[in-house]
């Protein structure tokens, strides 16, 4: 290591060495950031499922629960006249 030129080669070397290094750490915890991510979002998305799941199999596509106006027919259906039954 008596020459000059030598010594600054390798101190070159372990600097680029070391940059690498964190390079390639900064690329690592990136990549399991985007991983954490994306398993945050598919259990948010799972979650969505089972609500609307839930919501679909407690629909009844025939009748529409309306406090004003009581229960309403998807088909509109005839309108009972209450006089017509006796």
């Amino acid at each position: 290591m008596n020459d000059p030129s030598i010594y600054w080669l390798s101190v070159m070397n372990i600097v680029l060495g070391l940059v690498v290094l964190v390079c390639c750490g900064a690329l690592v915890v990136g990549v399991l950031q985007e991983i954490a991510a994306r398993r945050r979002k598919r259990a948010e998305l799972a979650a969505l499922d089972r609500e609307v799941s839930n919501l679909v199999a407690s629909y009844d596509s025939h009748a529409l629960h309306v406090p004003e106006l009581g229960l309403t027919m998807a088909d509109g259906g005839d309108p009972v006249d209450r006089k017509d039954e006796r």
